[in-house]
Parts: C-alpha cells; sequence; structure tokens
C-alpha cells in the first residue's frame, strides 16, 4: 500500500474521524489516556506528529508549553486548526518520514495512531526522523490502538516483511485496503531509544521513552 492511499483515505474520513471516540465503551480508556497524556507533557515544548482532526492537540495545548502540530493530510488538519485552544498552536503539513529542521527543536513529543500505519521495514527510518527534531531529554509518547476482536476491524494474513491490512469502509461506501500493524513483542523496544513503559489499555495503548 501505497502512502498516498493512507493520506488519501484520512483526507476523505476527516468529517467521520472522530466518531470513533464517541463509542461508550471506549470512554473509560480515553479518560485515562487525556489525563496522562498531559500530565506527562505539561510544560514542555511538543512536537505532535499525525495530529489529524486535532483531537489530542487540545489537551496537550492546555499542558505544553508551546505545540507545533503536523500532519500531511489537509482535511484533517483543517478541522484542527478550526479549532479553539488554551494557548496557540502552530500547525504544519510535513512528511512524518522527513521532518524538516525549520520546525525547531522540542522536549516532547507525541505520535497518535500513526505507528500502526507505518511498514515494518520504515520504522527505524521514523523514528530516526523525529529523533532528529528532539534534544537530549525529551519524552515521547506514542498512541495507537490495541487490537479487540469483534470490535477491531480483521487483518489480511501478514506479508513477507510481517505487515498486515485492513479493509475500510467510509460512510459514502468507498472502500480503502490500509496497512494496520500491531506490535510484535519487542518491537517498541527494539526501535525505541532508552527505557520504554508501555500501558495496554483495552481498546488502545500507550509507550513512553525518553530519547
Amino acid at each position: 500500500m501505497a502512502s498516498s492511499d493512507l493520506v488519501e483515505y484520512y483526507r476523505r474520513r476527516a468529517g467521520e474521524y472522530e466518531a470513533i471516540y464517541a463509542r461508550p465503551e471506549r470512554q473509560a480508556d480515553l479518560a485515562h489516556l487525556k489525563s496522562v497524556i498531559a500530565q506527562r507533557l505539561r510544560a514542555r515544548r511538543v512536537l505532535e506528529v499525525a495530529c489529524g482532526t486535532g483531537y489530542w492537540t487540545t489537551g496537550i495545548a492546555a499542558a505544553a508549553a508551546s505545540v507545533v502540530a503536523t500532519d500531511l493530510a489537509d482535511e484533517p488538519m483543517q478541522i484542527a486548526r478550526n479549532k479553539a485552544y488554551a494557548k496557540e498552536v502552530l500547525f504544519r503539513k510535513e512528511d512524518a518520514y522527513r521532518l524538516p529542521s525549520d520546525l525547531g527543536r522540542f522536549d516532547g513529543a507525541f505520535v497518535g495512531f500513526l505507528w500502526s500505519h507505518i511498514p515494518r521495514e520504515r520504522l527505524g527510518e521514523f523514528v530516526g526522523s523525529l529523533h532528529a527534531r528532539l534534544d537530549a531529554g525529551a519524552r515521547v509518547l506514542i498512541l495507537d490502538n490495541t487490537y479487540v476482536g469483534g470490535s477491531s476491524t480483521p487483518l489480511s494474513a501478514p506479508d513477507a516483511a510481517g505487515n498486515t491490512t485492513q479493509e475500510r469502509t467510509l460512510a459514502d461506501g468507498s472502500r480503502f485496503r490500509l496497512l494496520k500493524n500491531y506490535p510484535a513483542p519487542g518491537e517498541l523496544e527494539a526501535h525505541l531509544p532508552g527505557a520504554v513503559s508501555v500501558t495496554t489499555l483495552k481498546y488502545y495503548w500507550l509507550a513512553e521513552t525518553q530519547v
């Protein structure tokens, strides 16, 4: 699957993206995550990668010293730009694999729901791009989905690199086959520097590490 397919999917899903967060069974997980993320990024200069519609950006901005939020899809980021924030957020359209130096330097980072869309063979490339923008001691939080039988979309068989896919259908009936990986045992520890702490909830997992 080409990265352009993923961007097109999220461009077309923008208006319906946050419906997933309204599901009653996910509210306990979401409340816990919002509290933890705000606490861990409080007073830090935060780079957010794959900000989407800004669902997580609002809470981060209320706690952080500053926020630069990036994404590669215009439509979700336009929704994010139109939200109200506790402080000004700078939005930039950027490729997560090639984060430019003019974004600045950061002592905090948040990556929401991108890890599962990265081909396993490109995880090192993504981590290198992110860490090039971070100061020593920066705190990195990575949030993504836990696979839940009966709730999560079924996965394909893995390819030679271990990547799996899901078929997604949007409200307009359009269908996309997207790369969607769930971390293999030891994968996060292998690609992230330092000690990695992982919190696994029913619907989500949150990894934290320090550069």
